[in-house]
């Protein structure tokens, strides 16, 4: 591809080809409201945060018993099934391990029953749905838009927090019940602020490590489905097909005669000509809007070669922080637009003008 082709090319792209100056002219730079409001819905990541004081303040109340626990709970600000969502996570036990319970029950706790020291003393607690309905994210109201609402305390609730309390000081210790249950030791800190806020405040940075990554691929999935429903409410053409995760013809990894087709966020396409779309929307600074600008010069000759086209969505102040890799981008496109309705807006005209027969 010689540079004439490339000057020609870029100035019947001038308006769809941002700069980097202009595109952060244009940017969001945060998260605008759309995305916030779907944020909220699907990622309860800063929910938790918001609410690990309130969590932390209950269990360090001095009670003496767990049913004193149960009313502190019911009549706390904090929703039953989000402290009980905060239990499962500190104890690291997620959806398999509560199905293991429900399933070794009989087994567990032959008697119904959990005997565990507390304060010192041996003490009792009858289980009071158990086996009768299994535990799991669903019947305990801890997953998804479940934990948008607030739930009062019930009895399968009641028996969770039980033996994520307290099933890893379970006094009638059999090898089973240590090896399942060895991570719920809470209880031992219940009643002593300094010593409950420091395990919580350790684990919590654990936990961080696994839940900074769940929420950065939630809220760049939501990006690209934003942008996948703009595209499909807005554009103007009929029989237009929009495919997240597609692939452009002949456009592969390695040999182009072995090689495997690459992946895009998104594919827009009349089955004549393609368009391949890369979404990208980084409040924190990352790598990956490196690797995209890697890869921005060799995939923009590929897809030239094959006769298609590449557009960007970029937007975020952690990807405007790496500004090297933007300009690459914004060079090797061929629509570079920002993260507002009215820039993908521009983006839905400029596939118009590239998918229309007559072009």
């Amino acid at each position: 591809m010689s540079l004439v082709v490339d000057v020609k090319q870029l100035m019947i792209e001038r308006n769809y080809r941002r700069t980097f100056e202009e595109l952060e002219e244009v940017a969001s730079k945060f998260w605008p409201s759309e995305l916030s409001e779907l944020e909220a819905e699907l990622s309860i990541i800063p929910l938790l945060i918001d609410t690990q004081q309130q969590f932390i303040t209950i269990l360090s109340l001095d009670v003496t018993n767990l049913e004193g626990l149960f009313t502190i709970i019911d009549e706390s600000s904090l929703a039953a099934n989000l402290f009980l969502k905060h239990l499962v996570i500190l104890t690291d036990f997620g959806g398999e391990m509560l199905k293991r319970i429900s399933t070794a029950f009989n087994r567990l706790f032959p008697t119904g029953e959990i005997n565990y020291y507390w304060k010192g003393r041996e003490d009792c607690y009858q289980f009071k749905i158990l086996p009768n309905r299994p535990l799991n994210n669903q019947n305990l109201q801890i997953s998804g838009k479940k934990l948008l609402k607030k739930h009062s305390l019930n009895d399968i609730q009641k028996d969770a927090i039980a033996l994520l309390l307290f099933g890893g000081i379970y006094s009638d210790v059999q090898q089973e019940s240590a090896s399942v249950l060895e991570k719920c030791q809470i209880g031992n800190y219940l009643g002593k602020p300094n010593e409950l806020n420091d395990f919580i405040k350790q684990r919590y940075i654990w936990v961080s490590r696994i839940t900074s990554g769940a929420q950065s691929n939630t809220l760049g999935q939501i990006a690209q489905d934003f942008v996948v429903q703009y595209i499909k409410n807005n554009i103007k053409i009929e029989g237009i097909q929009v495919v997240p995760g597609g692939r452009l013809p002949n456009v592969t990894h390695g040999d182009p005669k072995t090689g495997v087709l690459t992946s895009f966020d998104i594919i827009v396409t009349n089955n004549i000509k393609y368009i391949a779309i890369e979404v990208s929307f980084q409040v924190t600074t990352n790598s990956v809007i490196e690797r995209k600008g890697g890869q921005a010069k060799s995939r923009y000759e590929l897809i030239e070669k094959a006769g298609h086209k590449i557009a960007y969505v970029l937007d975020g102040a952690g990807n405007f922080e790496r500004s090297s890799a933007l300009k690459t981008i914004c060079l090797y496109s061929h629509c570079t637009v920002a993260f507002s309705e009215s820039e993908l807006a521009v983006l839905c005209e400029f596939a118009e003008d590239y998918l229309r027969a007559d072009k």
